[in-house]
């Protein structure tokens, strides 16, 4: 995704088979998630208090993509009559886990929204009288942030993939799109290294 992505800005970077595109997303990502790690290390809650809600959100967003696909592959196959098993929890898990992710953002509630504990953070290290409380106080704001980042960053990407989950399943259910099912064609390893 981040060389797809990447590949918008410069084209090479985008090429999947060159080795440079690939250790340069793979070094991005890398460095990202060593950040982000470092981050948790330095938090002064611990790490895990901030990054704790993350996961949650994360375990559910990916139930819902999870459920997507399974929709998907029962309309291919041709069980439409059996879309209830999967479209009744796609929209409870979607509608509680974004009710959720919303509420973690936006909630005005320092202890529950986390724009509103960084704002609150801020704020108190602004009115720190010691410089290390301050110092404390202004990392844990920078975590919040970060989470803040994180999770609308997956909320956006799993509504795109409901989004476009929802338009396949129109075009199939239309007779918009014809229906294939199948598995890929097999590739020996020794063919992909080659090319």
């Amino acid at each position: 995704m981040l060389q797809d992505l990447l590949g918008n800005l410069w084209r090479p970077l985008g090429n999947t088979r060159s080795w440079v595109a690939n250790s340069f997303a793979s070094m991005l990502l890398v460095a990202a998630w060593g950040w982000f790690l470092y981050q948790g290390v330095i938090d002064p809650l611990g790490g895990i208090n901030t990054l704790w809600p993350l996961f949650g959100l994360a375990n559910q967003l990916l139930s819902v993509i999870a459920l997507c696909l399974g929709t998907t592959l029962l309309i291919k196959m041709g069980k439409a009559r059996y879309l209830f098993i999967t479209i009744v929890p796609l929209l409870f898990m979607a509608v509680v886990t974004f009710s959720a992710g919303y509420m973690k953002i936006f909630s005005p509630d320092p202890n529950l929204g986390l724009l509103a504990g960084a704002q609150s953070a801020i704020q108190k290290s602004v009115q720190a009288t010691d410089p290390s409380a301050a110092a404390v106080l202004a990392r844990q704001a920078t975590m919040y942030q970060v989470d803040v980042f994180v999770a609308a960053s997956f909320l956006l990407l799993v509504l795109l993939i409901v989004i476009g989950s929802a338009v396949e399943w129109y075009r199939l259910l239309a007779g918009r799109k014809r229906v294939e099912l199948h598995e890929s064609k097999f590739v020996p390893l020794a063919e992909v290294a080659a090319s």
